[in-house]
């Protein structure tokens, strides 16, 4: 029984790795009973860190430190040289060289018992093999190594093993030569020439059945594809290729982004414990989001395969070409990649239903989460346990501040955006802010103020009432906005100037219908009248507690239909009529408040039927819902 008590790491105290590692050499020989791992790491100082113990005149450079976790460590070697005991010093999650030169070459050698790791991280025994999953902090359990997602490295991994017990040998990237060793074993060695963080390392060494393909990229490259399942699955990973084929040619045509290396795998194994990790070009997968057959399997579990091979496909770029420089960003790669696979979803399938069902899991999910005492940010301030923080806030809220900023600045300048933060970023660690910084640079729109999405808890509640006038022509929206509960509570403590005190950017998408059912013009009082251009949708920015807009050139009284494609994760507050609800159950032009206004209008008719019925009055259902 332990008796620390845990630490708490905070956003703020971020410093820069001191040293960087530009290559790995990873040699693993699986035994009977153990794993031997060779460890080569390239490294040199990070000058950014020197400059920073410099300007600090009394601060000696740091030393060298590597994690680890479970490791029986047998040598450990500087430039060939091996060290004594007295010039290293070794913890159970330490490995501490105090004055090392500037470049070295560090050469371990490891112990692991991978057939009892029971944590399903790091390198661990499965019934057909051995699988990996290293993120967050799993690679410590495999080798010596800084364990942090901004130092980005390339690996050679040779894998050694018995050719009968273990006859698929599987690392990240291209394969590089493999061959046999005697009799009983064989070897494979792979490359992978793209700079990557230890979380997205990946190895397999396993008994397993291959499904293999092709795909041709836009620019001409043949890609070769495999889905590896357990012995006896192969009739049910025929829809994971369709998926993942799909997904790849979707994201040529939508962000122009073209798989990057000649080999991409896809593995599912039973004993995992997350749904899928995006291990560059070695993808491991629970078996549930990769096995169908049509015989045992519903419409819901082939959707789910679609979204989940396309999330982790999607992350070879946002999440492995472009990282998080620390596990506050976390959002980064989730969110961002989250809102690719939901638009993938929506044009493989019904983009109506879709959104209908991201707002559902939303609302039965998240708003609960930052409701309670669980509440964070999509960017959360610290942590004890970065596992704990993979959470639907982080994934679905995140995906929803992504949709913003593409509902704030358009679709053109948000691929405009995607395009500038790859090619500023590319190979890099970096922060949301970096992604937010590069959609206000290709769009032109100041999204200073927006960026409260990422550092406040809770959900927004948007008050809106409507006023027509008809002498005027006019309709006045009046928005107001509230800070979330707990937010409110802590901001009665802050300063006037605290951030708790601002308001959010909130984009409200609405529309104006007529009594005919048609969209009616929607004219800012002071614009041109050809401002408006037909179109039947508009996007007004809440940026203050509570704005007026004033709506002109309308013949009658509209019915407002508000937050239309849901276009913010806020709870809304408007009294409609049931006869107004009715008229946008059946004519709203925005499918998403179709869906929501006979929500409101059934669940209104339910609960006043239930208190007749309890009352002993008959039940009144209005013709128009009916």
């Amino acid at each position: 029984m332990t008796s620390e008590t845990p630490q708490r790491i905070l956003r703020q105290d971020y410093t820069p790795p001191p040293f960087l590692v530009d290559s790995v050499e990873l040699d693993v020989h699986f035994n009977a009973g153990e794993v031997l791992v060779n460890s080569q790491l390239q490294l040199r100082r990070n000058p950014l860190a020197a400059r920073a113990a410099e300007a600090a005149a009394a601060t000696p450079l740091p030393p060298l430190q590597l994690d680890g976790q479970g490791l029986e460590t047998i040598s450990v070697a500087i430039d060939g040289s091996v060290l004594g005991e007295d010039e290293y010093h070794c913890s159970d999650s330490l490995l501490t060289i105090v004055n090392p030169p500037d470049t070295l070459t560090l050469s371990t050698q490891v112990r692991i018992d991978a057939d009892h790791n029971s944590s399903l991280s790091g390198l661990f025994r499965s019934r057909d093999g051995y699988f990996t999953q290293c993120e967050a902090q799993g690679f410590r359990r495999i080798t010596w190594f800084p364990d942090r997602p901004d130092i980005m490295s390339r690996y050679q991994v040779t894998l050694h093993a018995d050719k009968t017990r273990l006859p698929v040998l599987l690392a990240n990237g291209n394969p590089a030569g493999s061959g046999d060793e005697g009799t009983d074993r064989h070897w494979a060695k792979w490359e992978d020439p793209f700079f990557k963080p230890c979380y997205l390392f990946a190895l397999v060494a396993a008994r397993l059945d291959v499904l293999r393909d092709e795909f041709t990229t836009s620019s001409g490259r043949s890609v070769q594809l495999a889905v590896f399942v357990e012995p006896g699955k192969l009739d049910q990973c025929a829809h994971a290729m369709d998926a993942l084929k799909r997904s790849m040619r979707w994201d040529e045509e939508v962000f122009g982004l073209e798989c990057d290396l000649d080999h991409y795998m896809i593995v599912a194994v039973g004993d995992f414990n997350m749904g899928a990790m995006e291990n560059k070009g070695l993808n491991v997968f629970n078996t549930k989001y990769v096995l169908a057959r049509a015989d045992i399997a519903t419409d819901a579990d082939y959707q789910n395969i679609d979204r989940v091979v396309a999330h982790e496909y999607f992350h070879n770029w946002t999440g492995n070409r472009v990282t998080c420089r620390d596990w506050f960003q976390l959002s980064l790669k989730e969110g961002l990649t989250v809102y690719r696979d939901q638009e993938f979803g929506a044009d493989m399938h019904s983009r109506a239903v879709t959104r209908i069902r991201e707002v559902r899991a939303l609302r039965a999910m998240q708003f609960p989460e930052d409701a309670g005492p669980m509440a964070h940010p999509v960017r959360p301030d610290s942590y004890i346990e970065i596992n704990n923080f993979y959470t639907s806030t982080v994934y679905d809220k995140g995906a929803e501040v992504v949709r913003m900023i593409e509902t704030l600045i358009g679709k053109q300048a948000f691929r405009r955006g995607m395009d500038l933060y790859f090619e500023r970023h590319d190979g890099q660690a970096v922060t949301c802010d970096d992604f937010v910084a590069a959609m206000a640079d290709a769009s032109g729109v100041d999204l200073t103020q927006f960026k409260r999405w990422y550092d406040q808890a809770g959900t927004p509640h948007l008050w809106a009432s409507g006023n027509y006038d008809a002498e005027m022509r006019s309709y006045t929206l009046t928005l107001s906005q509230s800070l979330p509960t707990r937010a409110a509570a802590d901001a009665t403590s802050e300063p006037l100037h605290s951030p708790l005190h601002s308001a959010f950017h909130i984009p409200v998408a609405i529309g104006l219908n007529g009594a005919d059912g048609e969209d009616m013009p929607l004219l800012i009082a002071g614009e041109d009248s050809t401002a408006d251009s037909g179109r039947t949708t508009r996007v007004l920015s809440l940026t203050d507690f509570e704005q007026q807009f004033v709506f002109t050139e309308l013949a009658a009284a509209p019915v407002v239909s508000l937050l239309r494609d849901f276009s913010a994760p806020v709870i809304l507050d408007f009294s409609w009529s049931d006869e107004e609800l009715a008229h946008l159950l059946a004519h709203d032009s925005d499918p998403f408040n179709r869906w929501e206004a006979g929500q409101r209008l059934a669940s209104r008719l339910i609960l006043a039927a239930a208190e007749d019925i309890s009352v002993g009055r008959a039940a009144y259902w209005p013709q128009t819902f009916v």
